[in-house]
């Protein structure tokens, strides 16, 4: 029996006879496709008395809007588009990766790395073009005046630090369940071949397992999201106020 590392799933690895094509790049296409499905369903598929695919689709569209109303306000509105898209994306992408040989594009952290700094760095500017040069209040807390150049350094660095601490809290929960799934499912094969009987008892633990991670997947995109949504929020409302 040849045995794998469990962290062996989460290499990136080119596809033979392509120079550009890796394992990397398969889940975003596939992501991307299913997007521009759905858009295909939207627009020609719409009924008055919805299917159970457009009631799911409604259902995650007003989940995602309430996020945005409760966290944003009516601020927030203009931006509901992006916010509800990188949902779906990450959705997308940690659903994919629950799929039998499916590849996880969110536990690769530099591709993770790449979204959250360009979202951070995005928000940093809407904040900035918003309130010109107040934004920069948001780095000054009320404190002593002796206190206040090491504060201004502890609120700048933590304000930096979101960007990376999106990026490691995705990638670190999706690399974790995945692995957990793996060892527990190599860990069945051997039993069977002890007593192929086993397989039946413990195929309800892999399948709670299984279970659990569909789970995690919803609550990893929707912890990215809401976060998302009060890092916009602190730069959409006044600072000092």
């Amino acid at each position: 029996m040849v045995f794998h590392s469990p962290l062996e799933q989460f290499d990136s690895i080119f596809i033979p006879a392509t120079f550009w094509l890796n394992s990397t790049l398969i889940p975003l296409i596939i992501a991307n496709f299913l997007v521009l499905l759905i858009i295909y369903f939207y627009k020609f598929e719409f009924t008055l008395i919805p299917s159970f695919w457009q009631l799911a689709l409604e259902k995650i569209y007003l989940f995602v809007f309430g996020i945005v109303e409760q966290q944003i306000g009516i601020k927030g509105f203009i931006y509901f588009p992006l916010i509800f898209s990188v949902f779906f994306f990450i959705l997308l992408c940690n659903l994919i990766s629950m799929t039998p040989f499916g590849i996880a594009l969110t536990s690769h952290i530099f591709m993770m790395f790449f979204l959250s700094l360009t979202l951070g760095f995005s928000i940093f500017l809407i904040g900035l073009i918003t309130h010109n040069l107040h934004f920069f209040k948001l780095f000054i807390p009320e404190c002593p005046f002796f206190l206040l150049p090491f504060l201004i350094c502890i609120e700048i660095f933590s304000y930096i630090i979101r960007c990376f601490s999106l990026a490691i809290r995705l990638s670190a929960n999706i690399i974790a369940g995945h692995t957990l799934v793996y060892i527990i499912a190599s860990f069945i094969l051997n039993v069977v071949y002890i007593r192929f009987w086993f397989f039946f008892i413990f195929i309800f633990l892999i399948a709670a397992v299984l279970v659990l991670e569909i789970g995690v997947a919803f609550l990893q995109a929707y912890v990215f999201t809401i976060l998302i949504c009060i890092y916009l929020a602190d730069s959409l409302k006044v600072p000092g106020h």
